[in-house]
C-alpha cells in the first residue's frame, strides 16, 4: 500500500486521554507513539470534542461534535434492519459525524476500531479503510450483512489468532482472507519492574480491570476464600465504567458479600489514571487475569509481564497467546484452579522470581515496536482500494 497517513477513528464518546484506561485509546496511543519513534509519519486520531483532555500528545487530533449513542431499542432494531438487508440507522447515526470529520482530509489509511460501519460510511471517498477489531464484533450480523458492510474494507485487522479465527468463521468466504492478526503490545518503558517488595509487606494479590462478571474479580474472591486462612492481602482495583461516584452495581455489591467469606483482607478500590497504573501494577506481588469470557487480547496482560510480576491467567481467548510460557495458565470459572495456583506462587519465592524474570523478558519481546512492524508489513501487502 503506497504510503499515507494512518488515521484512528475510534468510538464516538471515547476519551484519546490518560484520564481512563480504556483500551482501544492505549492501542492507538502506543501504535502512534511507536510510528513516530521508527520514522513514520505522525498519525492523527478523530475524536468527539467533548471528549476528556488532556490528551495524548502522540497523534494530531480530527474534532467532531458528537451525536448521540444509539439506544437499547435503537440497537435491537438496528440487528432487525440488518437482517432484513438495511443500513444499521442507530449506529449509522452514531458514527456518521466521525466518517463526515474525515471528507476533507487528504486520501488517508483509516483504521476503524471496532467500527463495522465505518468502512460503508466511507465507501465512497478516497480513503482506504481497515476494521481493526479488538473484539468479536460480528456476533448478531449475518453473513450477508457482513459482506455489504465490509466489502469496502481493505482488511480487517484482529488482536490475536483466538479472535481472527472466531471473525472468519463469521465472515462470508470472500472476506475471510482479509483477516490478519497484529498482537497488541506493551510500553516497556512506562511498565518497568521497579524494585521488588519486600517480604515484611503481606503478600498483595491484584486485579486490575473492568469490575463485571465477564472479567471474573469473583472468581478470585471465590479462590481466595478457598486459601482458607493467609495473610495475603486481595486487592480489586476498577469499576464498570470510569465514573468514579456511579452507585455500585449489584455484581459489585455480591463481591463485598464474597469478600466478607474470605480470611484475608480484601480492598476495592477504583480506576487509577493511566500515570498511576505502572506503580499500582509494581505493588503487587501477584497479577490475576481471571477472565471467564474469551478475552481477545487484555492489555492488563502485557502490562503485568512488563511490570515483571508473577501473572496467573485464564486458558481462554487470546490469554494464552499474550502470556506464552512466562506465567501460569488456570481453568477459566475454576475457583479452585486459581487457588492451586496461587498456592504456588506465594509458597515457593524461586517459583515467582523465575516466573518474573520470563515475565519482563516476553513483554520486551512484544513492545509497541514489534506491533507497529507487523502493522506495517500488513499494510505494505495491501491495495489501495479491496479487489
Amino acid at each position: 500500500m503506497p504510503q499515507r497517513r494512518i488515521v484512528h477513528v475510534i468510538t464516538p464518546g471515547d476519551h484519546f486521554s490518560a484520564r481512563t484506561g480504556s483500551a482501544i485509546p492505549t492501542v492507538v496511543d502506543g501504535l502512534a507513539r511507536a510510528a513516530e519513534r521508527m520514522g513514520a509519519e505522525r498519525h492523527a486520531v478523530v475524536l468527539d470534542e467533548s471528549t476528556y483532555r488532556p490528551r495524548y500528545d502522540s497523534a494530531d487530533v480530527i474534532e467532531y461534535v458528537g451525536a448521540p449513542g444509539p439506544s437499547r431499542v435503537e440497537r435491537y432494531t438496528d440487528a432487525l434492519r440488518g437482517r432484513a438487508g438495511l443500513p444499521r440507522a442507530g449506529v449509522a447515526r452514531y458514527f456518521a459525524p466521525a466518517a463526515a470529520a474525515l471528507r476533507d482530509q487528504p486520501p488517508s489509511i483509516v483504521l476503524a476500531h471496532n467500527a463495522p460501519i465505518v468502512p460503508w460510511l466511507l465507501r465512497d471517498s478516497p480513503h482506504a479503510t481497515l476494521l481493526y477489531a479488538h473484539n468479536d464484533l460480528l456476533r448478531t450480523y449475518s453473513k450477508s450483512e457482513t459482506e455489504r458492510m465490509l466489502m469496502q474494507a481493505t482488511a480487517i485487522i484482529c488482536v490475536s489468532e483466538s479472535l481472527a479465527d472466531r471473525t472468519r468463521q463469521r465472515l462470508p468466504r470472500s472476506l475471510s482472507e482479509r483477516v490478519h492478526v497484529v498482537g497488541n503490545g506493551v510500553d516497556t518503558e512506562q511498565f518497568g519492574p521497579g524494585e521488588a517488595r519486600t517480604r515484611s509487606h503481606p503478600p498483595r494479590v491484584m486485579f486490575v480491570g473492568r469490575v463485571i462478571a465477564d472479567k471474573g474479580p469473583d472468581v478470585l474472591l471465590r479462590a481466595a476464600a478457598a486459601l482458607g486462612e493467609s495473610d495475603a492481602e486481595i486487592l480489586i482495583v476498577g469499576r464498570p465504567g470510569f465514573a468514579p461516584d456511579a452507585p455500585l452495581t449489584d455484581y459489585e455489591r455480591s463481591l463485598r458479600s464474597l469478600a466478607a467469606e474470605c480470611r484475608c483482607a480484601v480492598r476495592f478500590e477504583q480506576f487509577v489514571e493511566r500515570s498511576e497504573l505502572p506503580d499500582l501494577l509494581r505493588s503487587a506481588d501477584v497479577l490475576v487475569v481471571p477472565s471467564r469470557w474469551p478475552d481477545p487480547a487484555p492489555l492488563t496482560v502485557g502490562e503485568a509481564l512488563a511490570t515483571g510480576r508473577p501473572t496467573i491467567a485464564s486458558r481462554i481467548g487470546g490469554i494464552p497467546e499474550l502470556l506464552g510460557d512466562a506465567g501460569i495458565l488456570v481453568e477459566p470459572d475454576s475457583p479452585d484452579d486459581l487457588a492451586k495456583a496461587l498456592r504456588s506462587v506465594l509458597d515457593d519465592a524461586g517459583l515467582a522470581a523465575g516466573l518474573a524474570t520470563s515475565a519482563r523478558a516476553r513483554a520486551e519481546a512484544h513492545d509497541w515496536s514489534r506491533t507497529w512492524s507487523e502493522l506495517q508489513t500488513v499494510l505494505a501487502a495491501l491495495p489501495l482500494r479491496p479487489n
